[in-house]
């Protein structure tokens, strides 16, 4: 009987319940391999917390937003001394693989440990979909949801007061869901990092539609566009960049060069949180079920990725790559609307 060990690690994401139901699920109906959870993230596996998971633990968790495990930030490789951080706990519990699932971040840190001889199957996470290797990443779509509602609801206010809205969405380095959700949504322009456009052309489209009897606009802004002027952004406790708040800077210029009312909404960590939309579900739980297979059937250093409509595992260096971004037809076809 084989021990597969899950845990969750990084920023939390709709649909991570439904992975661990998975890994859970699969490896119990399999028969051949048990499933222990570490709390916590790297953290827990670093301290050696962990708790038994069986079908009854993972009921009623498919629809739970966050993580019945918890996250954190802690990585092994920085704060700590890489594999030798984590050994203690996988030979404690006898796990002979750990179902990773992360974002970037989490799965460059599996990559490092792997070459050392940590056992691991990766699952891709994060809402920002831009991990390479894989076609989408679950979460993704509910935050894109969660932000085309938001804009549906601000042109009401802007179109009732005649304003320019910004509203702010994650993105650190790419801008998946600025262009899905600013396309489902109707914005009249998307700022994302892969494709700046000029605040001056922003502003035309603007005037453009001002003078064709649209008193209101939508812009989105994915949060890691370059700001208007150089700006010094605080770090968090593990040296990350705390970005957001760059429409801020951007509103005044906005304003400035159209004459218009501008305000700013800012969604933040509302992306990140509820319960995730079905096609996320299914999404999590066909990666997570792969999962387990691949790690009771003897599979290392893969993770595995959705292609077309079929799920299958790839090597994890392949998935560590450069951030994948925004697809230019696809931005091209976002253009098509500015204005």
């Amino acid at each position: 009987m084989s021990v597969i060990g899950v845990l969750t690690a990084g920023g939390d994401c709709p649909g991570l319940n439904a992975v661990i139901r998975g890994v859970t699920a699969r490896a119990v109906e399999r028969g051949d391999s048990e499933v222990v959870g570490i709390l916590n993230g790297w953290e827990g596996l670093m301290e050696g917390r962990t708790r038994p998971l069986d079908r009854d633990a993972v009921r009623g968790i498919l629809g739970r937003g966050g993580t019945i495990l918890g996250t954190s930030r802690k990585d092994p490789i920085v704060h700590g001394d890489g594999y030798e951080s984590v050994r203690r706990t996988l030979e404690a519990n006898d796990i002979d693989v750990v179902v990773v699932i992360g974002g970037d971040g989490t799965l460059r840190t599996a990559l490092r440990l792997a070459e050392d001889g940590f056992p691991v199957v990766g699952v891709p996470k994060t809402i920002d979909n831009d991990i390479a290797a894989t076609d989408f990443t679950f979460g993704f779509d509910t935050a894109v949801q969660i932000v085309t509602d938001a804009i549906d609801r601000l042109v009401t206010t802007a179109e009732a007061h005649n304003r320019v809205i910004l509203v702010e969405v994650m993105g650190r380095t790419k801008g998946w869901i600025a262009t899905h959700a600013g396309l489902a949504g109707g914005a009249d322009a998307i700022l994302i990092p892969e494709y700046p456009v000029p605040l001056e052309e922003v502003a035309t489209v603007l005037r453009r539609r001002h003078r064709r009897g649209h008193d209101y606009s939508i812009v989105v802004v994915a949060e890691g566009v370059e700001p208007p002027a150089k700006v010094e952004h605080a770090k968090d406790i593990f040296g990350f960049e705390r970005l957001g708040g760059v429409a801020y800077q951007i509103a005044p210029v906005i304003e400035r060069l159209t004459g218009f009312e501008t305000r700013v909404t800012v969604l933040g960590h509302l992306q990140r949180g509820g319960t995730p939309t079905a096609f996320d579900r299914v999404l999590a739980t066909r990666l997570g079920t792969a999962a387990a297979d691949l790690a009771a059937d003897g599979k290392r250093g893969v993770m595995v990725a959705l292609r077309g409509a079929r799920i299958v595992d790839v090597p994890l260096a392949e998935a560590c790559v450069e951030p994948r971004g925004v697809d230019p037809e696809l931005f091209a076809v976002a253009r098509t609307f500015f204005g």
